[in-house]
């Protein structure tokens, strides 16, 4: 039975907004009028997007608007599989997550997934008729427990693949953000001394009629090219970035950009860590739900962001379908660090393939954060001192013409 969402007004003229479920807007109204409230507005829950307006829209497709961040994901897939865990029917678990939802559009989304379990559909079914808010993967996980009979123990590892992840960003990000705060710190002091500040000091000295320290007259140079061309490398900078988007955009130069990237000194091993813990981690959950290989391996290597991993993955997906073991379809591709292909091989031989994958899923994570601690460890003081050196060269070319002043005068 779909769900409408409506706005009302009672008797006294207060306003009331809900969700109810009925066969029809028609139905609908009427059950609004049998509690003696006058229908404003019936909205078929789910089409809401369809009839958004059209800011609603350009929000979404700029990836705004979602009802479920990841840590909100997170937290209701940990509630949702704690209820059916304990015993709850998949209905009654939702309807209890309709009443207990933070915000309306949370309320309308659980309530039109409830609607759609009530009328008889699977809830990856249900899942899949909001692709935004949940992806392929999730829905194929729970297809999968569904199928399985194991829907409460499948919800548990899926929000703990969820939290792991989570948790993982989380620390990448927060290893990047000093380094990226000092960065733009800098760059704003430096603009503003080049810009400002050393033009103040050529207008003192400029009747003076002696000759200025060669600092001085570089940092000149480089201040009036600056105040001269400053918006017109801005510009050229952003055309730049919007002509790399476009490039990025064409598969068969994202994959060059993307293998390119990997072979970095730092940043490549990085993301190659990155990338395999995600991927092994997505198929170790893939395969402790009982989906089939082929199937997870195309899953998993659709997560992967790096698109010459990506490519890789497929080829080994061929590979397996061709009837080789996935450890030796892996050692082949050698862009997965060969940690993955190890683990792959144990778990084949001893029968544990999901348990293997999320070993090497976690120690490949756990050495992504260690590089990233270290890296940001080196960076701090190597951009505190590179910055200091540059105002040290400014605060220079400033005082060394002073000096010499005051040695003329004397």
């Amino acid at each position: 039975m779909p769900a409408y969402s409506f706005e009302a007004v009672d008797a006294q003229g207060e306003p009331r907004k809900g969700v109810l479920e009925a066969d029809t807007a028609r139905s609908a109204r009427g059950m609004l009028r049998a509690q003696n409230l006058i229908p404003l507005e019936v909205t078929l829950v789910g089409s809401a997007v369809g009839n958004a307006p059209t800011s609603s829209r350009w929000r979404r497709s700029i990836g705004g608007g979602r009802v479920f961040n990841s840590t909100g994901l997170a937290v209701w897939t940990r509630q949702l599989a704690g209820l059916v865990s304990s015993g709850l029917p998949l209905e009654r678990a939702l309807t209890a997550l309709t009443d207990e939802s933070e915000s309306e559009q949370q309320r309308n989304l659980i309530a039109s997934l409830r609607a759609e379990v009530n009328g008889g559909s699977p809830f990856a079914r249900a899942l899949s008729q909001h692709p935004h808010e949940f992806s392929a993967i999730y829905t194929a996980v729970i297809g999968a427990g569904e199928q399985t009979g194991n829907l409460g123990l499948v919800l548990e590892r899926l929000a703990d693949d969820l939290e792991e992840r989570q948790a993982l960003q989380q620390k990448l990000v927060g290893a990047a953000l000093y380094p990226a705060i000092v960065t733009l710190v800098a760059i704003v002091i430096v603009i503003f001394l080049v810009s400002y500040v050393v033009p103040q000091v050529a207008n003192v000295f400029a009747g003076t009629k002696r000759a200025l320290p060669f600092l001085t007259v570089a940092m000149l140079a480089i201040s009036d090219f600056v105040r001269g061309y400053g918006w017109s490398m801005l510009i050229a900078i952003a055309l730049a970035v919007v002509a790399m988007r476009a490039a990025l955009a064409r598969d068969a130069f994202r994959e060059k950009f993307d293998a390119a990237w990997l072979r970095l000194p730092l940043v490549g091993k990085l993301a190659r860590g990155y990338n395999a813990a995600r991927f092994a981690s997505t198929l170790a959950m893939l395969a402790t739900a009982g989906v089939p290989i082929l199937r997870a391996l195309q899953a998993a290597a659709e997560t992967l962001g790096n698109r010459a991993m990506r490519a890789d993955a497929l080829d080994a997906l061929v590979l397996v379908r061709e009837g080789a073991p996935l450890a030796s379809a892996l050692a082949q591709k050698k862009r997965f660090p060969g940690i993955v292909s190890m683990f792959a091989r144990l778990g084949e031989q001893t029968g544990t393939l999901p348990l293997m994958l999320q070993r090497a899923s976690n120690q490949l994570g756990a050495e992504v954060q260690r590089r990233a601690m270290h890296l940001a460890t080196i960076l701090e003081p190597l951009l505190i001192v590179a910055m200091g050196g540059v105002v040290m060269l400014i605060v220079l070319a400033v005082l060394m013409p002073i000096i010499q002043l005051n040695q003329f005068v004397k």
